[in-house]
Order: structure tokens, then C-alpha cells, then sequence
């Protein structure tokens, strides 16, 4: 699990730095991002999943939701720590959908890394 939300970690901070970028040197506002950075989030759980099932090869739904999981908490984390404010329904409701993208990558993983030494 630690391979796939290093995965995690690594996607969503090259992409924001992209973002920050385009921010800073660029017209576009934050707002004009939001859903392209959501789909990217999901994206990244996505493959953070697919690595995660990858590496265990075996129970990628378990995998991928416990690498689901870590991420909300390290973001949960982050927000209460370093911002005294927990989630909104809102935020649950994301990172929900954020730990079921994990899962599917987690699945897909293990079928994928299982099919390709069958082979």
C-alpha cells in the first residue's frame, strides 16, 4: 500500500505544481481548474490502486481500499492539524468516491499483473 499512495503522492504533487504554474503565469483562475483537478484526484487514486494491487497480487479490493483510506486520513490529517477544520459532508462524499477509485485500481491491478505472467 505504501508503493501505491507514494504513487498517490507523487501524481497529485507534480499536477499541482503544473497547476500552480499555470495559475501564476496564465490568466486562468482557481475556479476554472476545479474540475479538471478533481478528475485528476480520481485519476490519481486510480493508479495509486493499480499499484497497490499490482505489488500485493492478490486481494486488490482490500488493498486498493486500505490505499484509499491512507490517503484520506493523511489528508484528513493534514486539514485538522495544520487547519484546525475536519471534513464537511462534502469532503466525505469525495473522498469516498476518492477510496472506491482505489479499489477499482486495486482490482484492476491484481487482474492485470495475474493475466500478464499467465502469458
Amino acid at each position: 500500500m505504501v508503493y501505491g499512495l507514494v504513487t498517490i503522492l507523487g501524481i497529485i504533487l507534480s499536477v499541482s505544481f503544473i497547476i500552480s504554474l499555470l495559475l501564476r503565469f496564465t490568466a486562468l483562475t482557481e475556479t476554472s481548474f476545479s474540475w479538471v483537478i478533481m478528475i485528476l484526484t480520481f485519476l490519481a487514486l486510480l493508479v495509486g490502486g493499480f499499484v497497490s494491487g499490482g505489488k500485493s497480487k492478490q486481494k486488490g479490493w482490500m488493498v486498493g481500499a486500505g490505499t484509499g483510506l491512507l490517503y484520506s486520513l493523511l489528508v484528513f490529517l493534514v486539514q485538522y492539524l495544520g487547519y484546525n477544520a475536519t471534513f464537511t459532508m462534502e469532503q466525505y462524499l469525495f473522498h469516498g468516491g476518492f477510496i472506491l477509485a482505489a479499489i477499482i485500481g486495486g482490482i484492476f491491478g491484481v487482474n492485470v499483473v495475474r493475466n500478464s505472467r499467465m502469458v
